[in-house]
């Protein structure tokens, strides 16, 4: 996206954080929420304290970025 290059595990990271919020918002889903919460709190706390954003090459679009790239890894564009 936008030739920003991403660490394998920080991409990693945010597409199981994004499994895991939309399993969260089933709306079927009666039991295990305790344990998905609990799940995106830590990927949260993960993706923001990524030693990456503390390089001088990244900015906060590229947050923005990071979403959109595991949406494209989600969808199975290259």
């Amino acid at each position: 996206m936008d030739g920003v290059r991403f660490p394998d595990d920080l991409v990693a990271s945010q597409r199981a954080w994004d499994r895991a919020y939309r399993a969260l918002a089933e709306p079927a889903r009666r039991s295990g929420t305790t344990v998905l919460r609990r799940r995106l709190i830590r990927l949260s706390a993960q993706i923001w304290w990524h030693p990456y954003w503390s390089t001088p090459a990244s900015g906060p679009a590229d947050r923005v970025a990071l979403r959109g790239r595991a949406r494209e890894l989600e969808c199975g564009e290259p």
